[in-house]
């Protein structure tokens, strides 16, 4: 589904939803997943069979060259990653039920979704594109979700591989839905930028009500409990400091970007995670959906200003 395809169906469809994350019942909603490995298909093929996989996915195969698939089907290493993503996702069930109650709550708040076909991957631990949702297909690379203390992801930082888990594989499929559907408003003040990423995990919030706040935030336990905490203190901070307002570039790398931890530039470093301006956005936004009777359409095209203002955001004592 495109941007502009999914800004229609917000238009076409602003008053059918509700304004809290409360568990919604989905029960009555058909949805079909439909599974594709073509990470068998590929491992198991060869130089016979490589022409007819490359006429059935044209678009997985960019570079004509067909030396450079066969080598890629007899590398050691990526046929070891191949075997143990095979051994992890032996039994597809488990996950396909929670894609199936994913694609129940995103189709619960917008009707015109379309599942899209799931198509599974070895991608030699592209980290960086681990899901991928293009129009009507779902790229899905395995070899990312093996288990954060698989000795493949020995050369990852932690709080990177930590994230590696098969139970955060339907995390990711719902941010891919989230960046699809909601374009972030274009301005150079800070407060945007976690006001965009707050709504970003609201809509995770509804697409994914029984999943913890520490799995959508890809945070530990010991992270989550430290953000909760110093709540009070971080906003403080950035009060303090009038980042809501700056301009200053800088500030998406220490406070929205990947990051073993947040830069404050004080003490508190090396105990925090990172993306807080992420989680601080989300609670703000989360606020304002408390305080305000709008819908989750609505809330996707306030200016962020106003969600700030309307949010009367205080943080938890």
């Amino acid at each position: 589904m495109s941007k502009i395809g999914v800004s229609i169906v917000i238009l076409l469809f602003a008053l059918a939803c509700t304004t809290k994350t409360d568990k919604m019942d989905v029960s009555d909603i058909k949805t079909k997943v439909v599974v594709d490995r073509f990470d068998k298909k590929f491992y198991h093929a060869n130089k016979s069979s490589l022409q007819e996989l490359k006429s059935q996915y044209p678009y997985l195969f960019p570079v004509a060259n067909d030396s450079i698939w066969l080598k890629k089907m007899n590398d050691s290493t990526e046929m070891a990653l191949f075997k143990k993503a095979d051994s992890v996702f032996s039994d597809f069930d488990e996950t396909k039920n929670q894609i199936s109650n994913l694609y129940k709550h995103v189709k619960y708040y917008f009707p015109a979704f379309k599942e899209p076909k799931m198509i599974t991957l070895i991608t030699d631990l592209d980290y960086k594109n681990r899901v991928i949702y293009a129009d009507s297909l779902l790229l899905v690379s395995l070899d990312l979700y093996l288990g954060k203390n698989s000795n493949v992801y020995n050369d990852f930082p932690k709080y990177i591989s930590q994230n590696f888990e098969k139970s955060q594989l339907v995390v990711d499929i719902a941010k891919s839905f989230a960046d699809n559907i909601f374009a972030p408003q274009r301005n150079r003040q800070f407060l945007y930028s976690m006001i965009n990423e707050g709504k970003k995990m609201y809509l995770i919030d509804v697409f994914l009500p029984e999943v913890s706040d520490a799995h959508k935030m890809g945070y530990t336990i010991d992270k989550m409990d430290w953000v909760q905490l110093n709540e009070t203190p971080i906003w403080k901070y950035f009060i303090e400091n009038e980042l809501l307002y700056s301009t200053d570039t800088d500030l998406y790398e220490r406070f929205i970007a990947e990051a073993p931890f947040s830069k404050f530039y004080i003490d508190i470093d090396k105990e925090s995670p990172g993306k807080i301006g992420v989680w601080l956005g989300w609670q703000i936004v989360r606020s304002y959906m408390q305080n305000n009777n709008v819908t989750l359409q609505q809330l996707l095209q306030t200016d962020a200003q106003e969600v700030f203002k309307k949010s009367k955001y205080k943080p938890k004592k």
